[in-house]
């Protein structure tokens, strides 16, 4: 498999964790309303909410996410630029054609998180087994 290939296989990788953070915390709030029972698994949850925990305390710490820094090496062996903001940042950038500073990201992934604490209690999870 050649670096750019590896590459494009992080980025689709990187994809599917930031579609499980946000439709899965879409997926909790209709679950709740239209009472599906697999959005109160407590293993979902509790890796939703690991997910989003981690997003928040890298942008808080200025680490960067290693799925960017994983990419942004693989497409540069491959002979590519990597990305100047990281893997959100650039993709926001691009989207909206707008510069902010960190925090804009930091607060925003911040309040998503807020917003998966509040859907803790809004749709809490069955902590215990059946029976």
């Amino acid at each position: 498999m050649t670096s750019e290939s590896l590459a494009d296989a992080v980025l689709l990788l990187h994809a599917a964790f930031i579609a499980f953070v946000v439709f899965g915390l879409l997926g909790i709030l209709a679950g709740g309303a239209l009472r599906w029972g697999w959005v109160r698994n407590r293993w979902f949850r509790l890796m939703h909410l690991g997910a989003i925990a981690l997003v928040v305390a890298q942008a808080w710490l200025g680490i960067a996410c290693p799925l960017t820094s994983l990419e942004n090496h693989l497409r540069q062996r491959a002979g590519q630029s990597g990305y100047e903001l990281g893997f959100i940042a650039d993709r926001v950038q691009r989207v909206i054609f707008c510069e902010a500073p960190w925090w804009v990201f930091a607060g925003t992934y911040t309040l998503f998180g807020v917003l998966v604490l509040v859907s803790l209690w809004l749709v809490p999870p069955k902590w215990r087994g059946r029976g």
